[in-house]
């Protein structure tokens, strides 16, 4: 008890540093909510942790939306609107996650993956195996009023696939969650956070009106979207600085449009 009693005068002034001036629309970062004991690549927050992030948030006057509702706000409304993404589509969101956003009348962008639905994360060799949504879950998060995306359908290293194979990725998952939740999805989210200008390109003419990456450095644009990773450790002041280094992130970041000469990781070993 006193240790979380020094925690939170640790993080008490954080609640009196002023909201940063941003460029771009801020947009985080979430996986699997649930018990964080067991996270080799510190993807997991506790739902009393989520609790206490979208607090901090509300406290400074932002409200959580899903991705197209954030990027279809005029300018003066989307200072107070921070992007919610949960990628990977685990199945805990409707159980951990969708009570909380609910408690505080949020809302959130899910990213799932139509192509295994209730199967595990077996992209993650180290584990911890964790269930992911069905195709009937998927229906309760959109029912549940929050927007569904796709991450492709097996979450692969699209960089890495052959045109047709990257084409069903992008075009056939949209047409899969469409049929699953009566409409076609507006936003994508790069697996692994590796996207490259083809894989952009191949987002783009799937249909898609946005596309998420982390860091997309020279390909930043609406279909290569920053975005930041959340953490069990972010508290007040960590979010404070992260949200500063979104900021000083988009003055630094080279002009979109420009070509690299192969795929930008964005996601670490993810």
């Amino acid at each position: 008890m006193a240790a979380e009693s020094s925690a939170h005068r640790a993080d008490a002034p954080a609640s009196r540093l002023r909201p940063h001036t941003r460029r771009r629309p801020w947009i985080l970062t979430y996986h699997s909510v649930t018990d964080p004991g067991d996270d080799p690549y510190g993807i997991t927050v506790s739902p009393d942790r989520l609790d206490a992030q979208l607090s901090w948030l509300r406290s400074r006057r932002l409200t959580g939306v899903g991705v197209s509702e954030l990027l279809r706000a005029e300018d003066g409304r989307r200072r107070g609107l921070v992007g919610l993404t949960f990628d990977d589509g685990y199945a805990d969101f409707l159980d951990e996650a969708l009570p909380v956003l609910r408690k505080h009348g949020f809302r959130a962008t899910v990213f799932v993956l139509p192509g295994r639905p209730g199967g595990v994360n077996e992209w993650d060799p180290l584990g911890p195996r964790k269930q992911l949504l069905t195709h009937d879950d998927v229906r309760r998060v959109a029912a549940a009023g929050m927007e569904v995306g796709s991450h492709g359908l097996y979450h692969q290293d699209l960089t890495a696939l052959p045109d047709e194979e990257l084409r069903r990725e992008t075009a056939h998952s949209r047409e899969l969650i469409g049929d699953l939740t009566g409409s076609l999805p507006e936003g994508f989210c790069y697996p692994y956070g590796i996207l490259d200008r083809r894989v952009t390109e191949a987002a783009r003419s799937a249909g898609y009106g946005y596309a998420c990456a982390l860091a997309p450095g020279a390909l930043l644009s609406r279909f290569a979207l920053p975005r930041t990773h959340i953490s069990q450790a972010d508290r007040g002041v960590r979010l404070w600085a992260k949200d500063l280094r979104h900021g000083l992130r988009q003055v630094a970041a080279p002009g979109a449009g420009t070509r690299v000469a192969g795929p930008v990781p964005t996601g670490g070993p993810r």
